[in-house]
């Protein structure tokens, strides 16, 4: 069995105390039969059930000209102070219903947006579904970008024959029972590492492209509980070696295939989850989920102008993910804004037997994260920087100074920091994906892969020959590794555990020397990584999230139109304030562009 947290949160009766915005945020689990939303569409929540709804609005109409005393919701209802329930106030509160008849357009559309047209009729979750699926059969592997070297996205692998049927089922449960979730019939793509009972997971190598599982990963029976629909499995660079995002799944052997940035179709679009990154930036899901060891959520983020969460290590289980090294294994959401990836998250975290670093996050889980999401939470935040980490790169540095200026002018401090003694040491312990890979496959392979899959081995795999070919030695590097090299590396002695413990409690330290709620720095630059600064979270096991800051001009003499992004570090689970922050400063920097090779079709 395992226990998850789930996406609701009791809400106390009309009349006495409603949490909303940051007290909530920071409630414990609790079960009950109501949404959480962001604090924009549930603050004039009058009825207690979470959210705004015809309920409230007759509510406010039947009372219009009494004064706000009139009853104990009142006071929440006149939004302009007056003392009277007027016009004025149903007008506001009508605001903050999760409903939109008008146009909808996929493009760009957020999870919020969806729902709202969902629950007005405008569009259902079979629509949804067939459009996406409609946009990766015409833009996926279609070369569309007439530049020199441009290329395919190359960003999913496989497509879900099921997809249709489970958006049906989740459109009769909006008729039957209303919004439950909100991501009911929103379509998910997820990174090809990651167990799908429907669909094969190949880690995007040709030599498992007959791993059926027919098991969920614990992250997708979340998300299937939630109502989503699980559209289509993402590229990958091959068992999350890399940040190339090269793949052998689907094609010849001694043949591969490379994921593109639809911004720039001649570059990568990141790895090792660099088909997640395309396939979102470019809109072929609604929201997607990545795996991150080294950077692998975070590069593709940045190079997509996506937003991209790396969990605390221990919120989301890794149980029905093929490993590259545990230590700093995570798996977390990749979407085109904050709300999305909070959304998103609430679904997939949960403490799981299976993995038992997941006990770690008892009683630390927000009841929702959709309820950090407040344009004013860098008012008051203190953040720190270490000048060290933002590098030479002309775009990253005139990105990163106008991001400062905007943290402060949100009301943020912005602290500078001296790297303490130790953070090199930290920054450079390098990845366990070659020491851990084949002890942690085998785990995967005992647990996971099916019989009629005969490549078992690193040795196998070679055997077939239907793999990127060009890492052959690496492959071999890792075949090597014994298990006495293991557990000194990996055990509960080793040299890389001690590393990872003492890089946390360094990097806490800092912030509570300084009074900090999170660290800042650059992502990468454009197409490119910034030093070291991506080691940073999974050499601690601490949460980060990456956010888009700008694009690179042609003045900067990189690469014109290329994003870069502002990452922000954290407390252990504290997942909620890096959301919070990101989103205010999403809310005023509206960074993000949309690939104007891939917009609407037809």
């Amino acid at each position: 069995m395992s226990t998850r947290r789930r996406t609701l949160a009791a809400v106390p009766a009309v009349g006495a105390l409603v949490l909303t915005g940051a007290a909530l945020a920071q409630a414990q689990p609790l079960e009950a039969e109501m949404l959480v939303l962001p604090p924009f569409h549930s603050e004039l929540d009058l009825t207690g059930d979470g959210q705004v709804t015809p309920e409230d609005l007759d509510l406010v109409a039947g009372h219009l000209g009494s004064p706000a005393e009139v009853a104990p919701w009142g006071e929440v209802a006149d939004t302009d102070g007056d003392g009277t329930l007027t016009l004025t106030d149903l007008a506001a509160v009508s605001q903050r219903i999760v409903y939109d008849d008008g146009p909808f357009e996929i493009v760009e559309a957020s999870v919020l947006d969806m729902q709202a047209a969902m629950n007005a009729g405008v569009t259902t979750s079979v629509a949804l579904t067939a459009e996406y699926l409609e946009r990766i059969a015409a833009y996926d592997r279609t070369l569309v970008d007439p530049e020199t070297g441009g290329r395919p996205l190359n960003s999913v692998i496989t497509t879900n024959d099921a997809a249709l049927d489970a958006a049906a089922a989740a459109d009769a449960q909006r008729a039957s029972d209303g919004m439950t979730s909100l991501l009911l019939g929103v379509p998910v793509a997820v990174k090809d590492n990651v167990n799908t009972r429907d669909m094969p997971t190949t880690g995007g190598c040709g030599c498992w492209e007959d791993n059926f599982t027919g098991t969920d990963a614990f992250m997708v029976e979340g998300l299937r509980e939630e109502g989503a629909v699980i559209l289509a499995k993402a590229s990958l660079d091959e068992f999350a070696y890399g940040f190339a995002s090269e793949f052998s799944t689907g094609v010849e052997p001694g043949a591969t295939l490379l994921v593109a940035s639809p911004y720039r179709t001649s570059r990568t679009a990141g790895g090792s989850s660099g088909g997640t990154g395309a396939a979102l930036a470019a809109n072929l899901a609604g929201i997607g989920f990545g795996t991150d060891t080294g950077g692998s959520i975070r590069v593709p983020a940045s190079y997509n102008q996506l937003v991209g969460v790396r969990p605390t290590v221990g919120l989301v289980s890794r149980d029905g993910i093929i490993p590259l090294a545990l230590s700093q294994d995570t798996a977390g959401p990749i979407t085109r804004s904050v709300t999305d990836a909070a959304v998103a998250l609430d679904a997939v975290v949960g403490i799981d037997p299976v993995d038992p670093v997941t006990a770690g996050q008892a009683g630390k889980v927000p009841a929702s994260y959709a309820a950090s999401l407040d344009d004013d939470a860098l008012d008051g935040a203190r953040i720190g920087y270490l000048p060290s980490m933002v590098g030479t790169n002309p775009t990253t540095v005139r990105l990163f100074a106008e991001a400062r200026a905007t943290l402060e002018e949100q009301g943020a401090t912005v602290v500078e920091l001296e790297p303490p003694a130790g953070l090199a040491a930290v920054l450079g312990e390098p990845s366990g994906s070659t020491n851990e890979f084949r002890h942690d496959l085998e785990s995967y392979v005992e647990n996971h892969l099916p019989p009629q899959v005969t490549a078992r081995s690193i040795e196998d795999i070679l055997a077939t020959g239907h793999y990127v070919t060009s890492r052959q030695r690496t492959y071999e590097q890792r075949a090597a590794v014994s298990e006495e090299t293991y557990e000194a590396w990996a055990g509960p002695e080793g040299s890389h555990t001690l590393a990872l413990a003492q890089g946390k409690e360094l990097v806490t330290g800092l912030l509570e020397e300084h009074g900090l709620d999170a660290l800042v720095y650059p992502t990468g630059t454009p197409y490119g990584t910034q030093g070291t600064n991506l080691r940073l979270s999974p050499n601690t096991g601490m949460p980060a999230l990456s956010v888009p800051m700008g694009q690179a001009t042609a003045e900067d003499g990189t690469v014109p139109g290329a994003g870069v992004n502002l990452e922000l570090l954290g407390r252990d689970y504290a997942e909620g304030t890096l959301l919070g922050l990101a989103y205010a400063f999403e809310q005023v920097t509206q960074a993000r562009t949309s690939p104007a090779l891939y917009g609407r079709l037809g």
